[in-house]
């Protein structure tokens, strides 16, 4: 006799609970906790047919000896550690019209014009509509195969006619499994069919891509067993009102997950941007209060940065704190030093940050930066114009030191910076002069100093004799 127990899951996080609940506990969200059939388990039923691995020795075990297969998108590639891994599967996900659906059919038009197989799925548009941005992009190659389908099954059995070397569905949330219960999108459906590519994909040793969806809040959409069952999590992100879309690895499982991909949204498509500093720094204004050019690290990528603060009076009892692209929490914290330990009196003032350009930045080596733009907002008085910053700020007010200190500075150099403010303790650097400071008001008094401020101005912010 079989006993068929019933499943209490969240369609929000895919979550399993034992009972109904009307808030799930693991993401929170309120009446999404619904009652779904589960498998039948009983205690007379027959044995499962299972066949048990042979353990061997890892020293035998052959490595992924799979060649990649570059995509032609040189940023995308940068990401990937240069390509696709045959029997991978990677997520690329993203905001809606962020250009997802662009930088897929790019990589995929090249590969094939290459003469990889590739068959492309699409869920979400017709394959006209598909053939107009192809014709926009000027990528229309014959040799590339496309779809509209929605049905799991008929995909599966495609892709097996097909044998293609290359797959990419667009997108997950719009699948489904006419076997599978739910509607297409819910966590059930993205699950069970993800894990049916993932299994096609390793059994066939293709390599796959999936579009996944984003929600209010950017999070990828879908339960979270999404990003665990798949090699690799993309995420490409920007500004729509800007030209700039940058591409990070959250997940990959064959390299690291350090490096950024820049590309500029054109009329003719995605085009990778491999100087992508002198591109962010194009329409930067001068010897303009609250503006400071800071030099980050992305993977193994000097970026040159600029980092804009404006600083109101407020007539709010409790002053407002915004940042864009960058983390709020961070510049919360930042004002606070300011107060505490550098003397800038900030109460009763808003307080807004920004990275020009639309790219989101969140590494400590442009902690000095930020500090700088939002005292230099504060007083207005400008920053050098070719004077670069660089550090990290600690709770005391002191400058810590960061990593690849030399990448930037050489970075900053090679575009035409003279001076970098930089952490007591950073050694030299040919071709730049290094304002070397141990704390905040000793970076700020290199700085003034240069610029000849009268002294009372520091006495008055800063309380030096």
């Amino acid at each position: 006799m079989t006993r068929t127990r019933v499943r209490h899951q969240c369609e929000a996080c895919g979550a399993e609970q034992p009972k109904w609940l009307g808030r799930c506990p693991d993401c929170g969200e309120w009446g999404s906790v619904v009652e779904q059939p589960g498998a039948g388990s009983g205690t007379t039923g027959g044995a499962r047919n299972t066949t048990a691995a042979t353990p061997s020795p890892l020293a035998d075990v052959d490595p992924l000896g799979a060649p990649l297969r570059a995509t032609g998108v040189s940023e995308l590639d940068r990401v990937l550690g240069g390509g696709l891994v045959a029997g991978s599967v990677a997520l690329l996900a993203g905001e809606p019209g962020i250009g997802k659906s662009t930088l897929l059919l790019q990589a995929l038009s090249d590969m094939a014009a290459r003469g990889s197989r590739c068959l492309l799925v699409c869920a979400e548009e017709s394959v006209a509509q598909v053939r107009l941005r192809a014709d926009r992009l000027g990528v229309p190659p014959p040799t590339l195969l496309i779809v509209a389908e929605t049905s799991l099954p008929i995909v599966l059995a495609m892709a097996e006619t097909l044998a293609p070397d290359v797959i990419a569905v667009d997108s997950i949330q719009t699948v489904y499994d006419p076997d599978a219960p739910g509607a297409p999108g819910s966590v059930t459906q993205v699950r069970d069919c993800a894990q049916r590519l993932v299994r096609h994909a390793k059994e066939q040793s293709v390599a796959t891509v999936l579009v996944g969806h984003v929600t209010k809040d950017g999070a990828i959409a879908g339960p979270r067993v999404l990003e665990h069952i798949v090699d690799t999590v993309l995420s490409f992100e920007g500004d729509r009102d800007h030209g700039v879309r940058t591409l990070r690895a959250l997940k990959h499982r064959f390299g690291p997950t350090d490096e950024l991909g820049v590309f500029e949204m054109t009329g003719e498509g995605l085009h990778g941007v491999p100087d992508a500093s002198s591109l962010l720094l194009t329409e930067r204004r001068g010897d303009t209060p609250g503006s400071v050019v800071a030099a980050a690290i992305e993977g193994a990528r000097p970026l040159l940065v600029e980092v804009q603060a404006l600083v109101t009076r407020s007539n709010a009892p409790i002053p407002r704190r915004g940042a864009q692209a960058l983390d709020s929490g961070r510049l919360s914290l930042l004002i606070a030093v300011l107060q505490e330990r550098a003397a800038v009196d900030l109460a009763g003032f808003d307080v807004y940050a920004n990275v020009a350009g639309g790219v989101r930045v969140a590494e400590p080596g442009i902690d000095l930066a930020v500090a700088m733009a939002v005292t230099s907002a504060r007083l207005d008085c400008a920053v050098p114009a070719d004077t670069v910053l660089i550090g990290e700020v600690g709770l005391g007010g002191e400058l810590r030191q960061v990593a690849q200190v030399a990448r930037r500075l050489v970075e900053a150099g090679r575009l035409g910076f003279a001076r970098a403010v930089v952490p007591a303790s950073t050694p030299d650097t040919p071709g730049i002069e290094l304002l070397r400071a141990a704390d905040l008001s000793a970076a700020f008094g290199a700085l003034t100093v240069r610029e000849a401020r009268p002294p009372r101005v520091l006495e008055a912010v800063f309380g030096r004799e």
